[in-house]
Parts: C-alpha cells; sequence; structure tokens
C-alpha cells in the first residue's frame, strides 16, 4: 500500500487537500486524512491529478513508431512517463503493408509485456485512407481507397489492439468503411481531409466521432463552404489540438478553445522521435525529417511534420493561451480522451479506478508519475 499525503487533489476541475491510499494498483480510499500503514509520498504543497492520455503519437527520445521494436516501445514510454503520460496510442503512419504488420507485431508483444513507463494502451492507423490532396507527410504512393479487409487483416494481427483510426470519409468508399471499422471495436477519426460540411456531418451520423489535428492537414473554413474544419466545430464530435504554438498560433488556440464545448476537446502532441531530442535530422516512417527549433518538417519538401512537443508543454500553452485553470485544462487531457476510447478505469481522481497519477510542483513541472500505482518517473533533484 501507498500513501500519497497532503497533496492538492483535483476533483471535479478543482483542488482540495486530500490524501489517497493506493493499494493493488487502484484507488483505494482518498479522504482529508489517511492514517495507515503504508509507504508514505509527501506531496505536500503540489498538484497531485490523474495521468495525461495521449492519443496520437509517433515517437519520442529517438524512437520512431514505425521502425520501433519491442524494447524500443518501453524507451518511449519511459520517456512520455516523464512528461505525466501515463497511457498512450502507439500512432502508425501510412506505411507499406509489410511494415505496418512489424509494427503491429512490435505494439501487441509491448502490450503483453506490458512497459517500463506509460501504458501502452494500442494502436491508432494514421491511414492509407487519406486525401492525396492534404497527405502531410504521408508517402503518397501508399495511400488508397477503403478497404476493410485490410484493416480485419491488421486488427487479427494485432489481436484486437487497434483502438483508432485515422481516415479522409470523402475518398472512395471510405465513408461506406465507417460502420465496419466500429465493428471492429476502432473509433473513427477524420483527418488529411478535403471533407465538405455536409460530408464530415454524413460521416459522423454513420458513427465517425473525432476530428485528427483540427485545422492541420485538411480543408480549412470558407464563407461559402466551412467544411471539415467548420463542421468540427460546431458538431457534437471530439477534436484533437496540437497546441506547440506552430500548427496552432496563439490566436487560433484561444478561438477553438472559445467556441468549442472543453468535454469535446482532445490536446495531442503527435509526436515524432526527435522529441525530448536536439534540433538534427531525423525520420517519420518513410520520410527524412529535418528538426531546426525544434520545429520538424520534411526535408524534400519543407511541409511540417509531427512536432517534438510534450503534453505537459501543450498544457502550459494552453493555460497561457486561453487562460483556462490548471483544473480546467488537465481534464482535457484526462477524461476526454478516456470518453473518446471508452476507458472507464482512469481518466479521474476516484476511488476503484486506476491509479494512473501525475504530480506537478508549483511551476507545473512534474515531479513524479504513476502507473497503475507504481512510480515509474521521480525528478531527481
Amino acid at each position: 500500500m501507498q500513501i500519497i499525503k497532503n497533496g492538492k487533489i483535483l476533483i471535479n476541475q478543482e483542488f482540495v487537500a486530500k490524501d489517497i491510499l493506493i493499494e493493488g494498483g487502484l484507488i483505494r480510499k482518498i479522504e482529508d486524512e489517511i492514517e495507515e500503514e503504508a509507504d508514505i509520498y509527501n506531496a505536500d504543497g503540489k498538484y497531485v491529478l490523474p495521468g495525461f492520455i495521449d492519443i496520437h503519437t509517433h515517437g519520442g527520445d529517438g524512437v520512431d513508431i514505425n521502425a520501433a521494436s519491442c524494447e524500443d516501445l518501453d524507451r518511449v514510454s519511459k520517456f512520455f512517463a516523464t512528461h505525466g503520460v501515463t497511457s498512450f496510442l502507439a500512432s502508425i503512419l501510412t506505411d507499406t503493408e509489410e511494415q505496418t504488420g512489424k509494427s503491429i507485431d512490435a505494439c501487441v508483444e509491448r502490450m503483453e509485456r506490458g512497459s517500463s513507463g506509460a501504458e501502452l494502451l494500442g494502436i491508432h492507423l494514421e491511414g492509407p485512407f487519406l486525401n492525396l490532396k492534404y497527405k502531410g507527410a504521408m508517402p503518397e504512393e501508399l495511400l488508397r481507397s477503403g478497404d476493410l479487409d485490410l484493416v480485419k487483416r491488421y486488427q487479427k494481427r494485432a489481436k484486437g489492439n487497434i483502438r483508432y483510426i485515422t481516415i479522409a470519409p470523402e475518398v472512395g468508399n471510405n465513408l461506406d468503411m465507417i460502420k465496419g471499422l466500429k465493428e471492429l471495436g476502432i473509433v473513427v477519426s477524420m483527418g488529411h481531409s478535403d471533407a465538405t460540411y455536409d460530408e464530415t456531418v454524413s460521416s459522423i451520423r454513420e458513427g465517425a466521432t473525432a476530428i485528427t489535428h483540427l485545422m492541420n492537414a485538411m480543408r480549412q473554413i470558407h464563407q461559402h463552404e466551412i467544411g471539415i474544419a467548420g463542421a468540427a466545430l460546431i458538431e457534437d464530435v471530439y477534436i484533437e489540438t496540437i497546441c506547440d504554438n506552430r500548427h496552432l498560433k496563439e490566436s487560433t488556440v484561444k478561438f477553438i478553445y472559445k467556441i468549442k464545448p472543453e468535454e469535446l476537446i482532445i490536446p495531442i502532441t503527435d509526436c515524432i522521435m526527435a522529441t525530448g531530442l536536439p534540433d538534427g535530422e531525423y525520420k517519420l516512417g518513410i520520410n527524412d525529417v529535418i528538426v531546426e527549433d525544434g520545429d520538424a518538417k520534411l526535408k524534400e519538401t519543407g511541409v511540417r511534420a509531427g512536432s517534438t512537443l510534450t503534453l505537459d508543454i501543450a498544457m502550459k500553452n494552453i493555460m497561457q493561451n486561453t487562460k483556462k485553470t490548471l483544473g480546467q485544462t488537465v481534464s482535457l487531457m484526462t477524461e476526454n480522451p478516456s470518453r473518446l476510447l471508452g476507458l472507464e478505469d482512469r481518466g479521474r481522481l476516484e476511488e476503484g479506478r486506476r491509479a494512473d497519477i501525475v504530480i506537478l510542483n508549483s511551476d507545473y513541472e512534474v515531479e513524479s508519475t504513476f502507473v497503475y500505482g507504481n512510480k515509474v518517473y521521480h525528478k531527481e533533484r
């Protein structure tokens, strides 16, 4: 057993002085004062939050998800934990069927063996059913129209662990595939898309529930056709946001967060292998990437290619740009992604839920991270 004592516990977006008793990986008690025989973590004056959940990650600390081994995935899980992440999806960029299969195998092995840091929740397929016009960093020769049989093969190989997919609903028969994807247990997000407003709404009616990295790699808002970006803001659909002040400028973040209900916003990183490392040359799937001043772009075209963002920095950027409180901001990256993915065992600090916990100091820096009650990171002084 372990007790986190004297912390400022986040409950319903407000901080209250409580102790937390952890036993068997779960939160057993949250009370004003707990006195039991247990290991004590003194969180005096610190913020105690649910662990962050990142649903869109391509790597970090020198690891590219598309080329990662099982050991590499453990390395990146430990890196994510240093930034407060307790759960993540591994995002596989559009690649050959052979390489995608190898990436799936590595993820499944890591999930079966468990991780030393953040928990690998499952797989996010970003493509290959995307629009060439808004391909971003996707290899155009590998993009294709809807092929449910291909996804079925991938899901069988993944042992049901593909949890999330990005598609462009207007391409070929992609729209017709949405119900089949949902039957496979996959949450459908729309992105890399030239969809009109009507096409986006039709996709939502078919069962799509999210928008991938809003306003990046998609048709923009026009006064005569607000498109997928406009539909994302006014329809009841979750939106991913990359708040690195590059993919979305400060004023754009303020605009989005002003009009979109906060319970439908999910900050993500879209991070690549260069995250946490110096500027230089890296890979993103089959692409060569150059990072300058922390900004990742394709070497050949200069198109932005993922980010070097971490969720703790995204949190600070959101607070600065929107003037939201810490409690309001944290719920976006804990409760919201858990609700989107149907995870009822995490996302809030409540008795009976997993003890996935991040502790911040007064400067909002990560001090410690607990995954299923185990302290997987502690900042050395």
